[in-house]
């Protein structure tokens, strides 16, 4: 394989728009863009630059023009039913195969033509921040590069079946925290360095065909209507020729987006209508030439793509087909990353064992992806349970199964333990309504409860009426020990839990909402005063509170099956309640999880734990006692068959992290800055460049786990490094050469990882950066060559004085190894 070359160079087979465009006259395009513009109204070219019935460009069939149909993405074509489901972005990301991703891609393409669907909403681009952004599953880890590689690949699979593939969020929306209101303050080097570069690659080499607008503001302006991010740096510095379109509700001044780059509002022209516009190009704020650009790149696009000249849905391919399921079996073999194997506990050996035990919510049913956007509803799921079972079936050895833990709704329905007065006679808790909202006020309704039990599936609904509901009364724990008061909300809710009139829970009303809990040790028999004071975002209440002994939420069947079994597999992690767009998530584990992994473990030692979450979680309370640690993201509509080829050991492991994997939440970088500053809504991005590995190579702090970093079950050796020229001009071509080895006794791949140091720089600069990688097979004892290509920029910074990149001239050091943390080898390289 060789590395660090656009992809685009080195694969002939694909269907890029420029291909596309190169069977067709360039300048017929323009005259047919110019004569479907010239038969429009003012009206008429102002209403088509908003979308219509959520997902489609409006038809004008007085040019030509069909209604245009998108879908949401990037893990599966979601929007218009059941679909094929792919491994989520960051373990796309984990896999380091660019061929995977134009795989997934032309999987992605061929789904879309299937539904008619001629936007596919994706891929998602944005770096990897800290661990709380409930979107981090959709995205490409933290390294721009990496993520600009795949996500370039990916692009090409998807346009090479004549689809548009979108690129989103830009730009600097790194956290689902407020994400209309709050403002990304990015020092300039950061932003070219770190935030930028993927969307730039998605432009220059994927040749992208459309761009979506983040829904936050960058630097004080929105994204929506920020001239230099989609004029300056995204038109004329990238060059991009496409259409550049809003996040869903992201525009918020019609006249200012129209100037600041926008071509078209999605869903619907909320902002940028005949209303805002029209009184605008009268009296010359806005001029008819910018309303014509705005058209001809939404034409010629489409046109590009001959979305003009045929039918938009393709019946020659089939909706569900087993191509779509292998490519989604690959992404989820190759996505998991083995973080631990003490003792070589991995590979199960069958005929060594009579009984698995299979624990844990997140085993069954499949948890494909996580929630928002990107969730997909997939044909046939498999779940870690069923993958694992039908995968023994016939061997003779036993597959039990405990979830392990009661569902929190459970918990909410259960309003046993709770009481209108502390002596326990009258069940339930006293409800208060104050149609004010001032709590402090004389309710206007008052009745008694069993319980507090709306949370339920996500909706939208009309504004609220009423504005404060109150819940008090007394709990009183059956058992003595830690009790856990759980509380969760919808959409923007907003509450704060009272105990004995201490505040110890609050959830500010913002957007986005997740379970949480208050653990307490309390003796059994003695009432709690408990309160909740709850500010609904909507019309009905969607708030859920329960309390329960953290003893009586396990399932003591768990731990029985655990030290019964031989061995036992337990599948922890987020969902989409837990995990999702509109949310940012904790980085603990969900309430009751790293308990029961305590349970099972002192069960039974030999426990492999499998993690689902968007990345790293905190593992403090059980990794010590884990042998076996297995990081699966959210592996797809096959996670099941692939982690089952895993644990048996038909498949390899051979992914590796796109992030670095905290060992506290306080040692990221970002961690002090990552919500806004108080009483603000600005998000300091004080870390700048620093951010993951590039932090912790200069840091005493180090991760858990590093980027980069994956095990196997086998071994590998690099050797006989060669950079050629030694001496060279900042301009001119470098190559680095080196051998990789498989030492062990099984085939498997290994992600050869080529890193550049300036230790000769003029300012501040990483101890190194990834500049090029390869994702090589190997059977036991070969080896193979490989090679990257190094240019300017893998050795270029942003010089914020010259607002360009620069090479400073000195000594540069080529690093190559298996993760950002191990580089064996080391070659110095002068540059003049």
């Amino acid at each position: 394989m060789i590395a660090n070359i656009p992809y685009y160079l080195v694969s002939l087979c694909l269907f890029v728009p420029a291909a596309n465009a190169v069977a067709q006259d360039s300048s017929a395009i323009d005259q047919r863009v110019e004569s479907m513009i010239s038969k429009l109204s003012l009206e008429q070219k102002i209403r088509l630059l908003g979308g219509e019935d959520g997902m489609f460009i409006k038809a004008e069939p007085a040019i030509g023009l069909p209604r245009v149909k998108m879908s949401d993405g990037p893990m599966g074509v979601r929007t218009w039913g059941p679909t094929t489901g792919y491994a989520a972005g960051v373990g796309l990301a984990a896999s380091w195969d660019v061929d995977l991703a134009h795989r997934i891609g032309t999987g992605l393409g061929q789904d879309a033509r299937a539904r008619g669907v001629s936007f596919l909403l994706g891929p998602g681009v944005n770096i990897y921040r800290a661990p709380m952004n409930g979107r981090n599953f959709e995205y490409m880890g933290e390294d721009p590069y990496l993520a600009g590689q795949i996500a370039s690949s990916y692009i090409q699979g998807v346009q090479s079946q004549g689809v548009i593939a979108t690129v989103k969020h830009y730009a600097a929306n790194n956290s689902e925290f407020d994400r209309h209101g709050s403002n990304s303050i990015v020092d300039e080097r950061a932003l070219r360095e770190i935030y930028f570069p993927v969307f730039e690659a998605a432009v220059k080499q994927g040749h992208v065909g459309a761009v979506m607008d983040s829904y936050n503001l960058l630097n004080g302006e929105h994204a929506t209507q920020n001239a230099f991010l989609n004029i300056e740096v995204l038109r004329k510095q990238w060059g991009f020729k496409g259409i550049l379109m809003s996040d869903w509700g992201a525009t918020y001044d019609g006249v200012a987006a129209a100037n600041g780059g926008l071509d078209l509002e999605m869903p619907d022209a909320a902002f940028m209508n005949a209303k805002a516009l029209l009184p605008a190009v009268q009296n010359g704020k806005v001029p008819v030439a910018t309303i014509d650009e705005k058209l001809r790149r939404i034409f010629r696009t489409l046109i590009q793509f001959g979305i003009l000249d045929r039918d938009q849905t393709d019946p020659g391919i089939s909706a569900y087909n087993q191509n779509g399921r292998a490519i989604a079996l690959q992404s989820a073999e190759e996505a998991a990353v083995l973080l631990k194997n003490e003792g070589n506990l991995l590979p199960l050996d069958a005929k060594k064992l009579k009984m698995i035990a299979v624990i844990g919510p997140d085993a069954w049913p499949a948890v494909v992806t996580a929630g928002g956007s990107a969730e997909v509803t997939a044909f046939a799921p498999v779940s870690i349970l069923t993958g694992l079972s039908d995968a023994l079936a016939g061997s003779g050895v036993t597959v039990t199964y405990s979830r392990g833990l009661k569902p929190i709704e459970d918990v909410f329905g259960d309003g046993s333990q709770l009481s209108v007065d502390a002596d326990g006679k009258e069940h339930g808790l006293r409800k208060e309504v104050f149609k004010g909202g001032d709590f402090t006020a004389a309710p206007d309704a008052t009745s008694t409860v069993d319980n507090v039990s709306g949370y339920g599936p996500w909706h939208w609904g009309p504004p609220p009426t009423i504005k404060g509901v109150r819940w008090s009364g007394y709990y009183t724990p059956r058992k003595s020990g830690k009790q856990w008061f759980i509380l969760a909300g919808m959409g923007r809710d907003g509450y704060k839990l009272y105990l004995n009139n201490e505040l110890v829970l609050e959830e500010s009303s913002k957007e986005g909402q997740v379970p949480h809990h208050y653990a307490a040790d309390l003796p059994a028999g003695k009432p709690v005063a408990v309160r909740v004071e709850y500010q609904p975002w909507q019309e009905g209440e969607t708030l859920g509170f329960g309390a329960i002994a953290a003893e009586e939420f396990l399932d003591p069947i768990a731990a029985k099956l655990a030290a019964k079994a031989d061995v036992v597999v337990l599948s922890a992690g987020f969902s989409p309640a837990t995990e999702s767009e509109g949310q940012d998530r904790t980085w603990q584990l969900p309430v009751g999880q790293d308990e029961l992994i305590q349970a099972v473990e002192a069960a039974n030692p030999k426990t492999i734990v499998l993690v689902t979450s968007g990345g790293g979680v905190d593992t403090r309370q059980w990794l010590a006692k884990t042998p076996a640690f297995l990081q699966t993201w959210y592996s797809g509509q096959e996670g099941g068959r692939a982690l089952a080829k895993i644990l048996l050991g038909e498949a390899n492991p051979g992914g590796k992290l796109p992030i670095s994997y905290e060992r506290r939440i306080e040692d990221n970088p970002a961690f002090q800055f990552y919500y806004p500053a108080p009483h603000t809504s600005d998000i300091y991005y004080h870390e700048s460049i620093f951010l993951g590995y590039r932090f912790y190579d200069k840091a005493a702090t180090k991760p858990l786990f590093p980027f980069g970093f994956g095990l196997s079950y086998t071994t590998f050796a690099f050797s006989n490094l060669n950079v050629t020229p030694t001496e060279a001009s900042p301009d001119a071509p470098i190559t680095v050469s080196f051998e990789v080895r498989n030492t062990g006794h099984r085939a498997g791949a290994e992600v050869a990882q080529v890193y550049v140091g300036d230790p000769s720089a003029k300012t501040p600069r990483p101890l190194k950066e990834l500049k090029g990688f390869a994702r090589v097979e190997l059977k036991p004892g070969e080896s193979r060559k490989v090679e990257v290509k190094l240019n300017r920029r893998s050795l270029a910074y942003w010089d914020v004085t010259a607002h360009d990149w620069r090479v400073d001239p000195g000594k540069f050091i080529v690093y190559v190894g298996d993760s950002s943390a191990n580089v064996p080898l080391t070659a110095d390289i002068t540059v003049r």
